[in-house]
């Protein structure tokens, strides 16, 4: 217990520092990017700073596996420049049981990594946006037109003319309804729709069904009106970003494409993303335990090269599996997932060659 008490008493406030350091890098690159704008709009200086304090978190979700990296890295480099692991090993603790504490504490703060995302960056980060683009003129209308909505797998097509967020309402609107072979059952033509707590309810609907080779025009039955049920939310003029939601609003998000049709490779693999991403506190640390040892001598310049490269072949390996999931040529799952199993393996094989 007491060599593993060494150790964190190495690594914690290394990695408390680099995380605050590289925190406050990003923050800075993001103001010095919107500055400009700041003070074109007159934004005034306590509505900027609390801007930032509202990146804040985003920051150190991404400096995370950075600042461990970088944590574990120079730590055990340190202690083999300074003969201190010759002394460990000597004593008959191998590299790997001594830092084995080290990918426990990394394992559980992945987990950790997801819920701090989850609950807090999320929340804070939209908080940001809105209020920046809000400072900055930049407030978009959730009112939109000329939309086509597909529900139900494509069984029931939505077109209407306008959109009104305010009054959760859709006017000169057509609905067609399809069977579950996808030939026409009936179509609805109503002057406005309004949202009413569960559904939509008509104004000056017609519906036209087909019987035998004409068509009538009959009125509107209860049970097609009992179908329409589409939120008003999938009408607005957004576009969600899984990355910028919860999880449990993602998978509502997703579903939706999955029930209107709508292609969802791409979200899905985003959808995966956010569990996956969080595994790489334990993949850098375990790397860093393979790389330890490797040189004796420019310990803090080579634990900043190791750690910079790891974690740009990382994104790098992932930004190219991500593409190949939205474009189908891989599973979402595994645009996801490919990237951590990759450097669980070539970290497996690191260690093995390293010096114990």
């Amino acid at each position: 217990m007491k060599i593993v008490e060494y150790l964190f008493r190495k690594v914690i406030p290394l990695f408390v520092g680099a995380l605050i350091f590289f925190a406050m890098v990003l923050v800075l690159v993001d103001l010095m990017m919107n500055l400009w704008n700041f003070i074109s709009n007159g934004v005034p200086g306590l509505k900027v700073m609390r801007i930032m304090g509202l990146y804040v978190p985003k920051c150190l979700w991404y400096a995370t596996p950075i600042a461990i990296l970088f944590a574990v890295s120079y730590t055990l480099s340190d202690l083999y420049a300074s003969n201190e692991l010759i002394a460990i090993f000597a004593s008959g603790i191998s590299l790997t049981r001594f830092t084995f504490p080290l990918l426990i504490f990394a394992f559980v703060m992945s987990f950790a990594l997801f819920f701090f995302d989850d609950k807090v960056v999320v929340p804070t980060f939209a908080k940001k946006t809105a209020e920046q683009e809000e400072v900055l003129n930049k407030n978009k209308t959730l009112n939109n037109d000329k939309i086509v909505i597909l529900s139900e797998n494509g069984n029931i097509c939505y077109k209407a003319e306008f959109y009104d967020d305010e009054a959760k309402r859709l006017t000169s609107l057509y609905i067609i309804i399809r069977n579950e072979d996808k030939t026409l059952n009936s179509i609805i033509r109503a002057d406005s729709a309004v949202w009413r707590e569960d559904r939509w309810v008509l104004s000056g609907a017609i519906q036209y069904t087909q019987v035998e080779d004409t068509i009538k025009a009959v009125s509107l039955s209860p049970d097609v009106s009992d179908r329409l049920v589409e939120p008003p939310e999938t009408f607005q003029n957004n576009v969600i970003s899984v990355e910028t939601v919860n999880s449990a609003t993602a998978k509502v998000y997703i579903e939706h494409l999955q029930k209107a049709g709508l292609p969802f490779a791409e979200p899905m693999s985003l959808y995966y993303k956010k569990f996956s991403f969080p595994f790489i506190l334990f993949i850098v640390v375990f790397l860093s335990v393979g790389l330890s040892g490797k040189t004796r001598k420019n310990v803090m310049l080579m634990s900043l090269a190791s750690c910079i490269s790891a974690a740009v072949l990382f994104y790098v390996t992932q930004m190219i599996t991500m593409l190949l999931a939205k474009f189908g040529a891989i599973s979402p799952f595994m645009g996801a997932w490919f990237p951590v199993f990759m450097f669980v393996v070539i970290a497996a094989v690191v260690l093995k060659y390293a010096r114990t």
